[in-house]
């Protein structure tokens, strides 16, 4: 398949974990994929060299979101790589490492959004003069913006991805004259390192399972493919959405 020859692509986030299986995934179907990194070089280039070695294009580049000047020195490397962009994924997120509103302390608050909230949005706003018209954004959200109550320890996280479904919905109806859409994706329970780390013995990996209609964790090709469907021409006509992609957890 080669629904993305001609076109490029820069996922945030895509060294590991979710973003490296849309990373792989777009890069599998042609297109140009910027690989973006917050520290570890050696798995970024691991993941360049996946996409080549599978036919596809992509290049590396490094900035750590959630700091002043973050946007900026991310396109600024962008820019040396390619020279417009015609799939922006928000994918960097950051797990909160104080749980509950007691425990929460201002400090904690604002880095949480500074990465999950923040960053997007000034990606998103000096992204859209290098983002070609009929292209795509794809925001990487998560169950908890529309069900809080269901893990309220994680109430910050929660309202930081509730800030990101909100800028998807104004960005897909102001970049709908260029026929750019704007789609948020909520992946549930996904096979990564950090989902792993959380799932630490059978007994918690069988109840997570439990809990997920479809009868097993989700992979990060499952997340890929719903992000591919909106970046390609058959998901033209879907915007300002939030689609669920938990294996009908929320359900």
């Amino acid at each position: 398949m080669s629904r993305f020859t001609g076109k490029t692509a820069l996922i945030t986030g895509s060294s590991r974990g979710i973003g490296r299986g849309i990373a792989e995934r777009l890069g599998q179907e042609g297109a140009r994929v910027a690989v973006h990194y917050r520290a570890d070089d050696a798995a970024a280039k691991e993941v360049v060299a996946a996409v080549e070695a599978a036919g596809g294009s992509a290049f590396a580049i490094q900035a750590e979101l959630g700091l002043p000047g973050d946007a900026e020195k991310l396109w600024a490397a962008f820019d040396q790589g390619a020279d417009g962009l015609d799939i922006l994924v928000n994918n960097t997120g950051s797990e909160p490492r104080e749980m509950g509103i007691a425990a929460t302390t201002a400090g904690g608050f604002d880095q949480l959004f500074a990465v999950n909230a923040k960053a997007p949005f000034f990606v998103s706003q000096l992204g859209l003069d290098r983002l070609r018209d009929g292209g795509r954004i794809i925001n990487i959200s998560s169950g908890m913006s529309r069900d809080p109550g269901a893990q309220p320890d994680y109430v910050a996280y929660a309202m930081t991805k509730s800030a990101l479904d909100t800028l998807t919905v104004a960005l897909a109806k102001q970049l709908a004259p260029r026929g750019i859409t704007v789609n948020s994706v909520a992946p549930g329970l996904i096979e990564t390192d950090t989902t792993n780390a959380k799932l630490f013995n059978e007994q918690m990996r069988q109840f997570a399972t439990s809990m997920i209609p479809l009868g097993r964790l989700g992979r990060t090709e499952d997340v890929a493919g719903t992000v591919a469907f909106l970046a390609s021409a058959d998901g033209g006509w879907v915007t300002g959405q939030w689609i669920d992609c938990s294996g009908g957890m929320s359900l």
